[in-house]
């Protein structure tokens, strides 16, 4: 169970929401999670569940039918899912997706799909990457050309968290290609439209519960008032969410490194060589030693990160950081307690080798370790 003794962000009513998503989980998701784990994508009645349960969207206000909580409950769920290493993409939905629509969304938009995102019913994803462009969104080659009060989208995305699942997808896509990122626009596209294609769900290293799945638009067209915000103003609305997106990722990090953490320290104090425990053994304690002191530094990082965003405060540069040192930390701790376990920590049926697999990608999406230190790097 992931500790919060010492939190000074947690209060009372933080408790008794934990309590409720511990318990929610335990009956909901781990007896599922390798059937997940082998089947590539979670069940659409776990969604539903989860809505049900008040845990999809906390923060969606009180005016557009949430339960109008801040970003801290948000990151409880975060927390707890990483920790019992659940990658369903609920904080994709929760934190990322929902802030666009709340944001950038016309009353009409927000009214159709923020009760259904919130109940399960709906399952969302946001499409910016593509075949040959990652983090370099001016190259961005799906294209909109506009006809009479209709949007038209040609392109492929790829690495498209909850592709597979998805009802709806902000798409990113150039509206005035020649303008660069001066050009992008945000347009919501339904699956269910005619030219709207799932590709494959994707084979990857890890997170094999999560459908990662390619899209493709074959002259999709949508009414122009699907799009978010105005158009050409993409560019700005994306780099307005992508410090909670960061943030996100940081906080799901820090749990996950924190249970990588909490398995090796149990694995070395129960498994015995040379007639002692692991643990008794000095180099296992100094590397446990400083990985306990790097997760303590992290956790209050974090809370100060979480502290600041409900405020308003954080900045781009301090989430770009918290995203970098977070999944950082989260590397080093899965990395360190495997080599911890020894040859069993590659057998699959320690948590620590699925822990090692999942956490490969996270220095990468949300924006790449070496895009986080290009921000920080730009702001100092």
């Amino acid at each position: 169970m992931l500790s919060t003794a010492g939190r000074h962000i947690i209060s009372g009513e933080h408790g008794l929401f934990r309590d409720q998503v511990r318990k929610f989980l335990a009956k909901e998701a781990l007896p599922h999670l390798d059937r997940w784990e082998a089947d590539g994508i979670v069940d659409r009645s776990f969604w539903l569940a989860c809505g049900g349960a008040g845990l999809l969207c906390p923060s969606v206000p009180e005016a557009l039918g949430g339960p109008g909580l801040d970003f801290s409950f948000n990151a409880i769920v975060a927390e707890e899912l990483a920790y019992i290493g659940c990658n369903a993409g609920i904080t994709l939905q929760s934190d990322i997706v929902c802030g666009y629509i709340e944001a950038f969304g016309s009353e009409a938009m927000q009214q159709a799909w923020l009760p259904s995102m919130l109940s399960g019913e709906t399952i969302t994803a946001i499409a910016m990457t593509e075949p040959g462009t990652g983090s370099d969104l001016k190259a961005m080659g799906t294209t909109v050309r506009r006809e009479g009060d209709d949007y038209v989208i040609s392109g492929a995305k790829t690495y498209i968290t909850n592709g597979q699942n998805a009802d709806i997808v902000i798409v990113v896509a150039a509206t005035a290609s020649e303008q660069g990122r001066k050009g992008l626009s945000l347009i919501l596209v339904e699956a269910t439209r005619p030219g709207f294609a799932r590709g494959r769900n994707l084979d990857k290293i890890g997170q094999h519960a999560a459908d990662t799945s390619e899209l493709f638009f074959d002259e999709v067209r949508v009414p122009v008032s699907n799009r978010l915000g105005e158009e050409g103003k993409g560019f700005p609305c994306l780099m307005a969410q992508l410090p909670q997106e960061r943030l996100s990722i940081a906080i799901s990090a820090q749990a996950s490194a924190q249970r990588a953490f909490d398995e090796a320290l149990a694995f070395t104090k129960g498994r015995r060589t040379f007639g002692q425990p692991v643990f008794d053994f000095q180099n296992s304690r100094f590397v446990l030693a400083g990985l306990a002191s790097r997760l303590q530094v992290g956790w209050a990082h974090l809370d100060w990160a979480i502290a600041r965003h409900v405020a308003g405060e954080l900045t781009a540069a301090e989430a770009s950081a918290a995203k970098l040192f977070h999944t950082e930390l989260l590397w080093e701790c899965c990395d360190k307690a495997l080599q911890l376990h020894g040859g069993a920590g590659y057998m699959n049926e320690y948590p620590i080798a699925r822990l090692w697999r999942d956490a490969r990608v996270t220095r990468i999406y949300g924006g790449t370790s070496e895009i986080m230190l290009e921000i920080i790097g730009r702001s100092l």
